[in-house]
C-alpha cells in the first residue's frame, strides 16, 4: 500500500498486475505500453494494453485475433488482412510463421539491417494514429490503477477517432 494524503492507496506495481511494469526508459518507474493494429487510414482496428517491460513481440497474435472480419467482397468475407507492416520490435520468426498459416504477409524489419528499409511509408499511418489516442489525456499518463478502466478508457478513444475519421 501507498500514502495516499489520508488513505491508504495500493500499489501499481505492487499486487504484479500483468499489464504494468518497470520501464526500462523511464528510470524504472510503473508502466505500460499501447499496441494499436490499424488499416491503411489510421483507423485503429484492435488495441491492446501491455507492461511497459513486456516484449512488444508478445502481443503481435492477441492482437490479429482481435481484429474484427474485414468486409470484402460478398460470399465468403476475409477475416484477416492481407498483409501485416511491423517494426523491429515485432521481429520473430516464429511470429512470422505464425502470420503465414493465416494467411497474412508480414513485411517486418529486420533486426541488426540498417534503417532505410523503406517501411516507414506504411507505418507512420500506425504512429499517427497512437499520437491521436495520446491526445486523449487519460491515455497519455495512465492514472488508473486498474487495467480494465484503461483498457475502456482506449477503447472509447478509438471509437472517437474512428468516428472523427470516418466524418470527416
Amino acid at each position: 500500500m501507498v500514502q495516499g494524503g489520508d488513505r491508504q492507496l495500493p500499489c501499481t506495481g505492487a499486487q504484479g498486475r500483468p499489464k504494468t511494469g518497470p520501464s526500462p526508459v523511464d528510470r524504472g518507474r510503473t508502466g505500460s505500453k499501447h499496441h494499436v493494429i490499424t488499416d491503411g487510414n489510421g483507423i485503429p482496428l484492435a488495441v491492446s494494453l501491455g507492461g511497459g517491460n513486456r516484449n512488444d513481440i508478445l502481443q503481435l497474435m492477441p492482437l490479429v485475433e482481435a481484429i474484427p472480419p474485414v468486409r470484402g467482397k460478398v460470399g465468403k468475407p476475409r477475416r484477416r488482412p492481407r498483409t501485416l507492416y511491423a517494426d523491429r520490435a515485432y521481429d520473430h520468426d516464429r511470429y512470422r510463421r505464425q502470420l503465414r498459416e493465416k494467411r497474412i504477409e508480414p513485411i517486418i524489419a529486420r533486426r541488426g539491417i540498417p534503417h532505410g528499409s523503406g517501411l516507414g511509408v506504411h507505418r507512420w499511418v500506425v504512429e499517427q494514429t497512437i499520437a491521436l489516442l495520446h491526445w486523449f489525456r487519460r491515455l497519455r499518463i495512465r492514472w488508473e490503477i486498474r487495467d480494465d478502466i484503461h483498457e475502456a478508457f482506449m477503447t472509447l478513444a478509438s471509437a472517437i477517432i474512428c468516428w472523427r475519421r470516418l466524418n470527416h
